[in-house]
């Protein structure tokens, strides 16, 4: 007998593969009926793959020992009533890393020397009445990491590379780590030029960057996010983008994905991408990879290779 495992979002083909390969797979985002497809298959199931797991879910699940979820934010599942429940719950840390700091990255260039602006400036053939106004650069500015987790550590990396300067604010100081901690997040923002958010979403760090911390960042800062649209005050932040309190942002999510607020959109002082920081087939096939891994050693009685709980 095979063991059933039910997917419930689309996941990458080669990972949908390893998955059909071992598995009984069962693909609740692809039912017609959900609640029929729970009531037949839900005593068998032993596994999850991917995320949006709550209580009433694994409720559904009595014989429920693991969810893999793919990616390395777990705040989609319930992650306290996994624990009352002996669930596992697993992710995919440090595959994504350098594909989302690369990211990171290029939204700071993006915004800093208004790459999109340019690109429409010189494909307008404006560039024929006269050149395109100064922008300004990374180099000699602080770069304030909040999360300085593996993928902060990677945008610190490169941000030194870029010549900046680097301060942090997490839980708590990393004595091992060289740059300079802050442990109040509004401080941090007001001695920094960019405010780049890295820290994981869920209930702690709901609105962690609130109005009070995007006014200190102040109308020469700017602000990046690859983490989740959760933690930053969204209307804060585009009111005061439309007004100048705050210089500019890069954004890569956003707190109702994927609709994106249309006086977001509307604005000139914003760098958008549609939450792909780790959309590389690299990246996307070792998340995959990973979640058959974490599976696998379950099943086999192995160590967890990534265990969230």
């Amino acid at each position: 007998m095979t063991i059933e495992l039910l997917q419930t979002h689309k996941l990458l083909d080669t990972c949908e593969a390893g998955l059909a390969e071992r598995y009984t797979v069962h693909k609740l985002h692809e039912a017609s009926d959900r609640e029929a497809l729970l009531n037949e298959i839900g005593p068998r199931i032993r596994a999850i793959a991917g995320g949006n797991v709550d209580g009433a879910l694994m409720g559904r699940l009595p014989k429920l020992e693991i969810i893999a979820n793919f990616g390395v934010g777990y705040d989609s599942i319930d992650t306290k009533a996994a624990r009352e429940r002996n669930i596992r719950v697993t992710n995919t840390p440090g595959v994504l890393d350098d594909a989302v700091a690369e990211i990171a990255m290029a939204l700071m260039i993006g915004l800093s020397r208004q790459l999109p602006q340019a690109d429409r400036f010189t494909r307008e053939g404006r560039w024929e009445q006269g050149n395109y106004p100064f922008t300004t650069e990374l180099r000699g500015k602080t770069v304030g990491i909040l999360g300085l987790g593996r993928i902060g550590k990677e945008i610190a990396a490169r941000a030194q590379a870029m010549k900046m300067r680097i301060v942090y604010h997490g839980r708590n100081r990393q004595p091992t780590e060289p740059h300079v901690y802050y442990d109040n997040l509004e401080e941090m923002a007001r001695d920094s030029d960019w405010l780049v958010i890295v820290a994981p979403g869920g209930p702690e760090t709901n609105g962690i960057v609130s109005r009070q911390v995007l006014e200190a960042l102040g109308p020469e800062g700017r602000l990046v996010n690859v983490a989740r649209g959760s933690l930053v005050d969204e209307q804060a932040m585009i009111e005061l983008l439309e007004t100048g309190g705050i210089g500019g942002a890069g954004l890569d999510v956003f707190a109702d994905e994927p609709r994106v607020p249309e006086r977001l959109r509307k604005l000139d002082n914003v760098v958008l991408t549609p939450h792909y920081a780790s959309a590389t087939r690299t990246t996307r096939d070792a998340m995959g990879a990973l979640v058959l891994k974490n599976l696998k050693a379950h099943f086999n009685g192995d160590p967890l290779p990534s265990a969230v709980v």
